[in-house]
Parts: C-alpha cells; structure tokens; sequence
C-alpha cells in the first residue's frame, strides 16, 4: 500500500495477513507497518503478560517509525498458543509441528491474543482468552498436515482459518482472536480514536422491512 494514501484509516503493526484481512473484512483499509522487536518471553512471565507486552511494544515501536507520518492510530496485536503451561510459538520444523499437536491432541488449550491501539498520547489495551477443543490426532493426519503446509507460520503449528479445521470439536471464545486479531474488542478500541468502519445509513422510502 502506497504511504499517505487516501483511504487509509490506520497502521498495523503486523506482517501477519491474517490481521491484515480481518481488518479489510469489516471495512478498514490499514498501512502496513512491520515492527522488528525481541518477542522472547521473559522468565517467569505469564502468557498473558507476556502477549500484552508484545503488543503495546509493537505499537510503541511503531508510532517512532519514520514511516508513520500520518496521525492516524496504530493497532498492534500478538498471539500465543498455551497448553499445560507450556507457550507454544511457530514450529522450527517437522518434529517440532509433531510435538506441538501431539500435546493439543484431545486437549483443551488457550490462545491469548492481545490488541493495542494507540496514538503518542494515548494506548488502549484489550485481551481476549478464547478455550480450543481439539479432537484426538492421529500421527498419519499430523504429517499429511505437516505437508500442506499451513502449520509451518502458525502459532501451535496450526491454523483455524485453514485445513487446522478439522481437527477442532469446539472453542469457547472468539474465532477472530484465534485467528490473530479478535474483531469485536479491536473494534471497541478504535471507537475511542473515532473510529469504526460502520456508517448508519437512512432507510430508503417504501423499503421494504
């Protein structure tokens, strides 16, 4: 997207083009601003804390970015995967994915994802906790995952928007936040910034009701 552009509403401080989509799903057109931070946990934090300190980070970051000439508000975002106490990143490579899913297989776990939306004089935080069920997994069914694809950049080594799909019997939360980006409360943020991408319009005379 071209900087300064017209129709851009805000920044995102994210590659992800999940968060990217959502957004355009509900009508904001954002400008990408990639954020390069040390995402490593500290000892001894929590996953909650750990994913809303990432995600104010990344917004702070990005309001010092020289490409952020503009004074429209940032929104910023990170997501963790959390299973019997253990945070569960990107898999480095098949073994990895393997372990990752065999840990999920027939368990619930957490996904913490964490919004920030700010300006230099303002930070709004908001975080969302959704409850994934994943059915038993077979080993067959892991690799043939494993070989689409999808998990190789998915926190948990997979994706609900995808193929991951199948392997979940139920969530208890919100499905956009596990996909990266949890729409309901990112957009509760951007109204405190006089922002939403709903307009009411008139009714029409005689339209039908």
């Amino acid at each position: 997207m071209n900087s300064g552009s017209s129709t851009t509403q805000l920044y995102l401080a994210s590659a992800s083009p999940r968060r990217r989509e959502l957004l355009a799903q509900v009508g904001l057109e954002p400008e990408v601003l990639v954020q390069d931070i040390d995402e490593r946990q500290l000892p001894g934090e929590l996953p909650d804390v750990y994913v809303t300190r990432l995600a104010r980070q990344k917004a702070q970051a990005a309001l010092r970015d020289s490409r952020c000439r503009l004074p429209l508000p940032v929104v910023a975002a990170d997501t963790t995967v959390v299973c019997a106490g253990e945070v569960l990143g990107k898999p480095a490579h098949l073994d990895d994915a393997r372990r990752m899913l065999q840990l999920l297989s027939g368990r619930t776990h957490q996904v913490h994802t964490a919004v920030a939306v700010a300006r230099p004089e303002q930070l709004e935080l908001a975080l969302v906790t959704t409850a994934v069920r994943f059915r038993a997994l077979q080993q067959h069914e892991i690799d043939a995952y494993w070989a689409t694809g999808e998990p190789r950049d998915k926190a948990g080594a997979y994706g609900i928007q995808g193929i991951g799909a199948m392997f979940i019997s139920r969530i208890d939360g919100s499905y956009s936040g596990v996909m990266g980006l949890p729409l309901f409360e990112t957009l509760q943020l951007l109204r405190k910034f006089g922002i939403s991408p709903l307009t009411a319009a008139p009714a029409q005379e005689g339209a039908a009701i």
